[in-house]
């Protein structure tokens, strides 16, 4: 499922709590930067094998956002 892989890899890179991480989760809630969102994008290019277009990052506000790309790719 693509929202396990996606908190296990936020989580494992940023120490955070996985119990922090829902779907609902605001991006900006977990101090995310732009810096961070790229890094975020660039993980996500390498785990799931497609390409993040800037237009869909910056559509990303909830960890929800990121797995509704994902299943909508």
């Amino acid at each position: 499922m693509e929202f396990e892989k996606i908190r296990a890899m936020i989580c494992e890179q940023y120490e955070i709590d996985k119990d922090e991480v829902t779907p609902e989760t605001v991006l900006e809630d977990l101090n995310f930067d732009s810096l961070d969102m790229i890094e975020i994008a660039m993980d996500i290019e390498d785990e799931f094998n497609v390409e993040v277009p800037d237009e869909a990052l910056e559509k990303f506000i909830t960890i929800g956002d990121i797995v509704e790309f994902l299943e909508n790719r």
